[in-house]
């Protein structure tokens, strides 16, 4: 009897559980690997993304039969997102004695975020269209797309400005914030959170708890800022 190896193999890489499978095994290689070495590049969300990018190219798996696969961690990113409220209200006196340096970091913060990308953008000369696909780089992926569509853009590619976005101040954000000087949790927290949203507050929850607390208070205030102020603002512009 001849063992059919092309079967069993067509049958691991179609399992309904091999999306999964590869997307937790990424992330968990990789996250173990940064915690050794420390290394910037070795960013989770980043690495572990070529790496799932690569095995799904080295097994000839549409993309659409990997996002079926995996349906059910996008279900769990809802759950995910409501326990961010633990740490906010483990932290909550602390917030509330922090109301007003909040309120204008959110303010000074969530004008510089945006604006600076629209600045640079037009300054590089880039279209109407992708200076409004670029302006709510900084919140999440949703919430960008939904913002972009109402002013112009293009959803798909705000998606991707997102992800760029959260990689980049992921990688980078916290060790600027050393070299600066700025080492209260509070602080790092807010700024990993305003301008790299959920990648970012993952990075301020490896810090702290009270850091990732306000990182994601920060990343929550920050898109519902967006997602009201942005399409008015530029209402009034255009």
């Amino acid at each position: 009897m001849i063992f059919d190896w092309h079967g069993a193999w067509a049958s691991v890489i179609h399992h309904p559980l091999f999306g999964i499978g590869i997307t937790l095994g990424a992330y968990q290689l990789v996250l173990a690997a940064f915690e050794k070495t420390r290394w910037i590049f070795l960013q989770p969300v980043l690495v572990s993304m070529l790496l799932v990018i690569g095995v799904l190219v080295g097994c000839g798996l549409t993309y659409a039969e990997y996002r079926k696969s995996t349906e059910i961690l996008s279900i769990l990113l809802g759950p995910a997102t409501v326990a961010l409220a633990v740490p906010l209200y483990l932290n909550l006196r602390r917030i509330r004695q922090l109301f007003w340096p909040i309120f204008t970091t959110l303010v000074i913060g969530g004008v510089v975020a945006t604006g600076m990308g629209v600045l640079l953008g037009w300054w590089f000369g880039a279209e109407h269209m992708i200076l409004m696909t670029m302006a709510p780089k900084s919140v999440t992926s949703p919430i960008a797309m939904l913002v972009a569509e109402q002013i112009g853009g293009v959803a798909a590619l705000a998606a991707v400005f997102v992800l760029i976005t959260g990689v980049i101040g992921a990688i980078f954000g916290p060790s600027l914030l050393t070299r600066f000087g700025v080492h209260s949790p509070e602080a790092r927290g807010m700024a990993l959170g305003m301008t790299a949203h959920a990648v970012g507050t993952a990075v301020a929850m490896q810090e702290s708890e009270e850091c990732g607390a306000f990182a994601a208070l920060a990343m929550s205030l920050m898109g519902v800022a967006t997602a009201v102020f942005l399409p008015l603002a530029v209402s009034m512009v255009v």
